[in-house]
């Protein structure tokens, strides 16, 4: 499945997240969480339209089959893949890895 979704919707996408990017995000600065939280709001408001805005730069990373990247800042990445739907017919998005470039090393 591509970084972008085939059709808009009404509702929130569901969304889960590995242990890892718990950790990943806890040890954030208050505002790299704040900025990773609003590029969050804006890559809900383009899942639900079916195409991801240039600025989040969604794609695919080089060597992991089936794992995203999206863009939070200049040097702000974190890592997603889909998940099985828990809402029939909605998106679920898995989230691996929130940092720096660093986090490619094993996204």
């Amino acid at each position: 499945m591509g970084a972008s979704r085939g059709r808009a919707s009404s509702r929130l996408p569901t969304f889960a997240w590995v242990a890892r990017f718990r950790s990943d995000f806890d040890a954030l600065t208050a505002a790299q969480q704040a900025s990773f939280l609003i590029a969050i709001a804006l890559f809900v408001e383009d899942l639900r339209k079916g195409k991801f805005r240039k600025g989040l730069r969604v794609k695919g990373v080089k060597g992991a089959r089936g794992i995203f990247e999206m863009t939070w800042a200049h040097v702000g990445r974190a890592t997603f893949q889909y998940g099985e739907a828990v809402t029939e017919g909605e998106p679920h998005v898995i989230w691996r890895r929130v940092g720096t470039h660093q986090i490619f090393r094993e996204p």
